[in-house]
């Protein structure tokens, strides 16, 4: 592909990334107002947002090699369509039975992947967590937008509306891909052997198992997991936090949810690029896991939302930095025909999290309360902060 040719798909992807996690958004400020009106406490919540993490943490890594095997447009296809079907069903989810039916789609419904994968794919290898913090960016004008979008329309015209708005969202940019991302987006040849395109290739655990022995694959990997659970936590169990301990209402989270956009977008639009072309990633990681154990300091001692506000701006840097920097040293760390079942990976880690996060969060939230979340958080990175110093942010050279 020409220069200019890709420099057109890349910013497509981030067009259909946005949209994508509006819609996402726009679904959060829906389903804890939902949950609570059809009678979930805080348990039973934990238990429909566990539901979600199991179904993505399976759909994950299939489907990162799906994308590996069958090209970017198919795979971002299969995640539009299934999001269009999981708004419908949202829409007319009117019962406890229908709301857990609901997030069955969510298995094939990994479009930020996929997004990832194409910008991976494109650009060089030096500018990869440049090209991914841009993406970042994308996220908070997706968060921005469909939080209020989502706090909005579901205020003033109901919950049904506010998902069959969604629904048709996902259906322009189910069309958006299907018209401007081509088929196949990687530069280099893929191997013979993922060239079968059949069903067991893409159901081979060997394939995607593999990829955990490459250098330095398992200890970034084992880091993104232990220094990612405790905020993972904090972020499930936030709907509730919000409900319960801030005392907001749909339209007030809404608007909590856009500043935190805003945030992320001058994070991610702003610092991580000059981050990344003046320090090496390692440096970064081991920082973005310091502030981010001060982070969990400074939550055990928030007791109202303004002083989260505060909390937020050095949360979001850490968050942003610590995501880019390990999706980054982990697609350098392996083949360029497998970075999309390395990001399917990455993104079991977000599934894994949730999967989790529930169940522990639901049980701190009410035998300890809110202040029990940042002091994991605190005692947790510090730990890795400390490992990442003993040992060096990577023992180990990409892979050429």
């Amino acid at each position: 592909m020409e220069p200019a040719a890709k420099q057109k798909v890349i910013h497509i992807t981030y067009l259909i990334a946005a949209l994508d996690i509006t819609w996402l958004f726009l679904q959060f400020s829906i389903t804890p107002y939902l949950a609570r009106r059809l009678g979930f406490d805080t348990i039973w919540f934990g238990y429909l947002q566990t539901t979600v993490g199991v179904i993505q943490l399976l759909g994950g890594p299939i489907y990162g090699r799906f994308a590996d095997v069958f090209g970017a447009r198919a795979a971002l296809s299969v995640s539009c369509l299934a999001s269009v079907v999981y708004f419908l069903l949202l829409a007319v989810a009117d019962n406890t039975f229908m709301l857990f039916v609901h997030k069955l789609p969510a298995v094939f419904m990994h479009a930020l992947p996929g997004a990832q994968m194409v910008v991976a794919d494109l650009p060089e290898n030096e500018k990869r967590a440049e090209a991914l913090g841009k993406l970042g960016l994308c996220f908070g004008v997706g968060m921005i937008a469909g939080s209020s979008l989502g706090g909005t329309l579901s205020t003033r015209y109901g919950e049904k509306f506010a998902a069959s708005f969604a629904a048709v969202g996902s259906l322009v940019s189910l069309l958006l891909v299907l018209n401007f991302i081509p088929k196949q987006t990687k530069i280099h040849t893929v191997p013979e052997s993922n060239k079968k395109g059949s069903s067991s290739s893409v159901f081979n655990l060997g394939e995607i198992t593999r990829l955990m022995k490459f250098p330095g694959v398992p200890k970034t990997f084992t880091v993104k997991i232990i220094s990612g659970l405790p905020s993972g936590i904090f972020q499930v169990m936030f709907s509730i936090i919000a409900i319960n301990f801030f005392q907001l209402k749909a339209e007030q989270n809404g608007y909590l949810m856009a500043y935190f956009g805003i945030v992320q977008m001058v994070i991610q639009g702003a610092v991580i690029g000059r981050l990344t072309s003046r320090f090496s990633e390692s440096s970064l990681l081991v920082l973005s896991v310091g502030i981010s154990s001060l982070v969990g300091l400074a939550q055990a001692m928030m007791t109202n939302v303004f002083h989260f506000c505060l909390i937020v701006i050095p949360m979001m840097f850490s968050l942003s930095v610590f995501n880019v920097i390990t999706d980054s040293m982990l697609t350098k760390s392996v083949s360029p025909s497998d970075t999309g079942t390395m990001l399917g990976l990455c993104a079991s880690v977000q599934s894994l999290l949730r999967t989790v996060g529930p169940t522990i969060g639901g049980f701190l939230y009410e035998a300890y309360g809110v202040p029990s979340f940042g002091y994991i958080q605190c005692i947790i990175n510090a730990a890795v902060f400390s490992f990442l110093l003993t040992t060096g942010g990577r023992s180990q050279p990409n892979r050429p």
